[in-house]
């Protein structure tokens, strides 16, 4: 059994108006908490993780793989292996983000 850490406590700057924070991780999953200012944008991006969204707070603007998604408070989305993903937060807010494997480029 992989041994778990957390260090929530780190604050890193992921683009202009948006920061993240990791709550806790294994090799296999990751858990991260991102705060989005208004207006904030989420850039274009892939990766091979597996992503799921989870909306704490705010509204969120999203596309996923080429299709527009809005999410608010309450709300969730999957992100499959390699798609091409980005948001605009109209509302201040925050997301759960968990990717399983883990992210080790964020450690």
């Amino acid at each position: 059994m992989s041994e778990m850490e957390t260090n929530a406590d780190e604050w890193v700057a992921a683009g202009d108006g948006v920061r993240r924070r990791i709550l806790a991780h294994t090799p296999d999953m990751m858990s991260v908490q991102v705060e989005f200012q208004q207006n904030a944008i989420g850039a274009p991006h892939s990766h091979p993780h597996v992503q799921s969204v989870y909306v704490v707070s705010g509204r969120f603007d999203f596309e996923i793989d080429g299709k527009p998604v809005t999410l608010a408070a309450g709300q969730s989305a999957i992100v499959p292996p390699n798609a091409v993903h980005s948001c605009v937060n109209i509302e201040a807010g925050t997301l759960i983000d968990t990717f399983t494997p883990r992210r080790d480029d964020f450690l």
